[in-house]
């Protein structure tokens, strides 16, 4: 199993980070180390100072594809479910600076944790999933599916062609504006719609 996150897939986002907004789709890895257990929390790690979080929409892959036509590409995923991509901004930057790259800042042990189950895709309307994150209560962050730069079909399909696709494989589908430090203390929720799918206290 591996985790595939998009980058930039917001355009507010990625100008809240100063980033262009990409003309392709962005990706990179996590490996199986990044799912934090279930009903574990989640303890910050102390190689950063600037530990943010990013939630997602997550697809789950359920059979084998490589080249896959964006036209069959939804016959690849059956599950949506919530992720957060958690980024240790300070290395990041330090790693963008100095031309490197980061991986370390985002592929470190338990930085993928998941929601505790996934919906299935014909009880959503999947250009239109509106989804959210709360933090110790307050609205942290919120998005919807229909601002997406690249859709889920178009983002399977792009990713085929480089890398084959296996049941089980995750796709971190990228993160709304609102990305912020997390501190000890934290309470994290997200929701699509009204239904709460993750929840993680942050030590």
């Amino acid at each position: 199993m591996k985790i595939i996150c998009i980058g930039r897939n917001y355009a507010d986002h990625a100008k809240e980070l100063n980033n262009p907004v990409p003309t392709e789709p962005v990706f990179f890895f996590k490996p199986d180390t990044s799912i934090l257990p279930k009903k574990q929390p989640f303890y910050i790690p102390s190689f950063t100072n600037d530990l943010h979080h990013e939630l997602e929409v997550v697809i789950k892959i359920c059979k084998l594809g490589k080249n896959i036509s964006e036209k069959y590409a939804h016959t690849y995923y059956e599950e949506i479910g919530l992720g957060i991509d958690f980024t240790a901004r300070d290395i990041q930057q330090q790693c963008k600076e100095k031309g490197l790259p980061w991986e370390k800042a985002k592929a470190f042990d338990y930085s993928a944790p998941l929601g505790e189950r996934f919906i299935h895709k014909s009880n959503l309307d999947l250009t239109n999933i509106s989804f959210k994150l709360l933090k110790n209560n307050e609205l942290a962050q919120e998005g919807n599916t229909k601002d997406l730069i690249f859709n889920f079909d178009k983002i399977i399909s792009y990713i085929s062609q480089f890398v084959t696709l296996k049941i089980g494989d995750l796709i971190f589908t990228g993160t709304p504006a609102g990305v912020a430090k997390v501190n000890i203390g934290d309470v994290l929720e997200g929701f699509i719609g009204e239904e709460k799918l993750l929840e993680l206290k942050i030590k």
